[in-house]
């Protein structure tokens, strides 16, 4: 996630450096041919390619519009997750008659590992790698057999659970509670991972891109009265700030990529660690996510 931090230029331009290239050449092509061909193209009228500029600009704005709807229902998934571990610890130390015992640090441990383990594998990663502190070597080996890891994690406390109930540690009634909370956080991984594998339409960026370019050969044809030391620098700037949305939107539109402009997975995992292991009342717990320059993992 970026942050209220001034954005380096040079990641900026890193950004959109290959269809600035691409923009370049166009431009120089567009401009020595439209001087060749001079007396055989028509003139083109300035208001031609601003009406596909205008155009392009309400591409772009839908486009960012769903990139950022995407976007921000990955962040109100992991705001549920973030509500539901912590409603999840503090029901077993209400339900269970005994603050002190052993199965709470376990359900709770586990519940940390889930969500380390859940922004990994939406993020492509292993979803197993550092867990080591929150399962135990057998709950590691039985999870590795699953396809999808975090289910595991959760199929292993729902057992649990079951198992408190059985032996009448848990009622009906708060059974169902923990039962619920442990819905809830699955329903939260399914929306991730729907996120996570629909995909934008790629012919919508391919016709944008193309746009883009057409902008440009209108612009240099219609500038070819213009030197070619003020039209190039001009064709630059427009073209860089279509491209610089349309980049936005196609980062946005999938917050699950380990990229700068990413929901913080790593960073709410985090807090929601150190959150129950201070409601555990433990006396040493781990710092928060520190950024990494101008944007939070």
């Amino acid at each position: 996630m970026l942050l209220e931090k001034r954005i380096p230029f040079k990641y900026l331009l890193g950004k959109i450096k290959r269809e600035l290239g691409i923009i370049i050449i166009t431009g120089l092509a567009a401009h020595f041919l439209a001087a060749l061909f001079s007396s055989k193209l028509p003139v083109m009228p300035g208001n031609i390619p601003a009406f596909l500029g205008t155009a392009i600009t309400v591409l772009l704005s839908f486009k960012m519009s769903q990139s950022y709807e995407r976007w921000w229902e990955a962040r109100k998934v992991w705001g549920a997750i973030v509500n539901d571990s912590r409603s999840f610890l503090v029901q077993l130390q209400s339900f269970l008659p005994n603050t002190s015992h052993p199965m709470i640090k376990t359900l709770a441990y586990r519940q940390i590992g889930w969500c380390y383990a859940l922004g990994q594998a939406l993020r492509g990663q292993n979803p197993l790698e550092g867990l080591e502190p929150y399962l135990s070597a057998q709950e590691l080996q039985q999870l590795a057999a699953h396809q999808n890891k975090p289910l595991g994690i959760i199929q292993l406390n729902a057992l649990d659970i079951k198992g408190l109930y059985q032996a009448q540690e848990l009622d009906t009634f708060k059974h169902v509670q923990l039962d619920a909370t442990l819905v809830r956080l699955c329903d939260a991984m399914g929306r991730a991972e729907r996120i996570n594998s629909t995909v934008f339409p790629k012919t919508y960026r391919m016709f944008l891109h193309f746009s883009i370019y057409l902008f440009v050969v209108m612009l240099s044809i219609s500038l070819q009265e213009i030197p070619l030391i003020f039209e190039m620098p001009l064709l630059i700037i427009l073209s860089s700030v279509f491209f610089l949305l349309e980049k936005a939107a196609f980062h946005l539109q999938d917050p699950f990529r380990n990229r700068p402009n990413d929901t913080p997975v790593t960073a709410i995992a985090r807090t929601i660690e150190i959150n129950l292991r201070q409601l555990l009342g433990e006396p040493q717990v781990p710092g928060p996510v520190e950024p990494q320059g101008f944007y939070l993992l």
